[in-house]
């Protein structure tokens, strides 16, 4: 069984920045791509950024030059680096980890972590 455990959200004045972290445990084989989506009441869950295995990174036109994603392969961790926050960054903030858990390979998610932008 994989779990993950997202860490790190919390309130923030806009300008500010937070540190996103989502670890990932278990049985675990291999992991392909890792990512950070959002979501707020009402809409749809929308993507962040995303990371390959080889290190290539994607992001949402929103979040471009403010947010960077990395990962640690050896701590099966996934990070989201969050600069110059603006209230309409905030959402619930999941990752979703690519897992190939020694019998196939399927997508997980975290629980979610609230992040509040607000003065």
């Amino acid at each position: 069984q994989v779990q993950l455990v997202e860490s790190g959200g919390g309130l923030v004045q806009p300008g500010g920045s937070l540190r996103l972290s989502c670890a990932a445990s278990g049985s675990i084989f291999s992991i392909y791509v890792m990512g950070w989506y959002r979501q707020v009441p009402g809409k749809q869950r929308e993507l962040v950024a995303t990371i390959l295995g080889g290190g290539g990174t994607d992001y949402g036109d929103s979040v471009k030059g403010r947010f960077t994603i990395s990962r640690d392969n050896a701590r099966n961790t996934v990070n989201l680096q969050m600069n110059s926050l603006k209230p309409e960054d905030t959402a619930v903030y999941y990752c979703k980890q690519r897992i190939h858990n020694g019998l196939g390979v399927g997508d997980y998610w975290g629980q979610g972590t609230q992040v509040t932008v607000s003065s």
